[in-house]
Order: structure tokens, then C-alpha cells, then sequence
């Protein structure tokens, strides 16, 4: 959706995108998601990817590095600015901001202090289509992953729980949307905990 926001503004010119990948695993970090179907996610909305490979585990001052080196590539090549999808957590914002000023990049915030459960149900009546692959059971049932993101899903969500999952406790893949030239035909998997949180695999169809 921040993507979406920022196609629709017009006022930047998005040159790639950009996403952790846990090599040990060929995942995206902390969704679990394989790395064929980043692929084709980012193929079927016409841009490419930087994969930034972390390791597994990844202490916090190793991933700093990583990331500050890819960003000083991009920097180098002439990108002035970085889109998040960050809704409301101040400190996460304030890290952002912190890091990329020591690089001189600009950090752009389309979603910034959106009501969340406008949002969830924007996104899903624009056209958005995403199944949950992770969810953290401190918050929320097992169940819950490897559903829709649809009405049904946000309905049978808690009250302590945020509808875009911005504390966390899930997380989904875009399978279709407004941006995307076609959707991404995926299959179910089998259910996996790992490292505290509850997975639900996705293979492409």
C-alpha cells in the first residue's frame, strides 16, 4: 500500500525495491516467505529487487553494516529517498530517520498515523489480496496463519490486535493488488513453529 501511494502521488521515481532475505533459509526475513515468490511478487509489479542477505542468526550490529552498505550503493547511483510502510511505532520511525541521515537519504512515511482499521479495510476494497504467513502465538492462534486477509480475518481478530499488524503480531503476502500486472497463483504448505513465532508455507502454484 505504501508503494501504491507513492505510484499514485507521482513525485518519485521508485527505482527498486528492497527487502531482507534470510540466507540460510533463501527467506524473507521474519515472514518466512520463499524467495521464488518474492520473485514473482516483484516481477508482477514491474520492478526489481535488492535481496539484502543477512545471516541467521543476525546479531544487530551485523545487519547495521549490511544495510549501510547496500544503501551507500544505492546512494551512489543517485536515490535521494527510502519508502517505509511504518504506521505508527515512533521509536522504529526515529531508528529510520537516524540511520539515513547519516547517509543523506530521506525516509518517506506514506501510511504515517492512518487509522489501522481504516486502512486494512481500504486496502482489501481497493483490491488487495494477501494470506498470513506468520503470526506470533503471544497474540494470536495458530489458526490465524495461512488465512485470508479479507473482512472475515479482521473481524475474528482480538481487540489487542492491530488490524495491519504493525506490533508484529502478524504477517502476510500480497498476492494481488491494484499495482500487480497479474496475481501470483500460490499453494498451501505445511504449518511450522519456529523461533517463537507459528509459519504457514507457501509454494507457487
Amino acid at each position: 500500500m505504501a508503494l501504491r501511494r507513492v505510484q499514485m502521488a507521482g513525485e518519485l521515481e521508485v527505482t527498486c525495491l528492497l527487502t531482507t532475505v534470510t540466507e540460510r533459509f533463501r527467506r524473507v526475513s521474519m515472514h518466512g516467505v520463499r524467495e521464488e515468490l518474492l520473485d514473482a511478487q516483484v516481477n508482477s509489479l514491474g520492478y526489481s529487487v535488492e535481496k539484502v542477505r543477512i545471516p541467521y542468526p543476525c546479531p544487530n550490529a551485523a545487519y547495521e553494516e549490511i544495510m549501510r552498505n547496500t544503501l551507500t550503493h544505492w546512494k551512489a547511483t543517485g536515490v535521494t529517498h527510502a519508502v517505509f510502510g511504518d504506521l505508527f511505532l515512533q521509536d522504529i520511525r526515529r531508528y529510520r530517520e537516524e540511520k539515513l541521515a547519516q547517509l543523506d537519504i530521506k525516509p518517506v512515511f506514506p501510511l504515517w498515523l492512518e487509522d489501522t482499521a481504516k486502512l486494512a479495510r481500504e486496502m482489501i476494497h481497493d483490491g488487495f489480496r494477501a494470506i498470513v504467513v506468520c503470526v506470533d502465538p503471544k497474540c494470536l492462534e495458530a489458526s490465524f496463519a495461512g488465512r485470508q486477509f479479507d473482512e472475515s480475518f479482521l473481524n475474528d481478530l482480538p481487540p489487542n490486535v492491530d488490524p495491519c499488524g504493525e506490533n508484529g503480531e502478524f504477517h502476510t503476502f500480497v498476492y494481488d493488488g491494484p499495482n500487480f500486472k497479474k496475481p501470483i497463483r500460490v499453494l498451501p504448505g505445511e504449518h511450522v513453529t519456529r523461533d517463537g513465532f507459528h509459519f504457514a508455507d507457501l509454494t507457487l502454484s
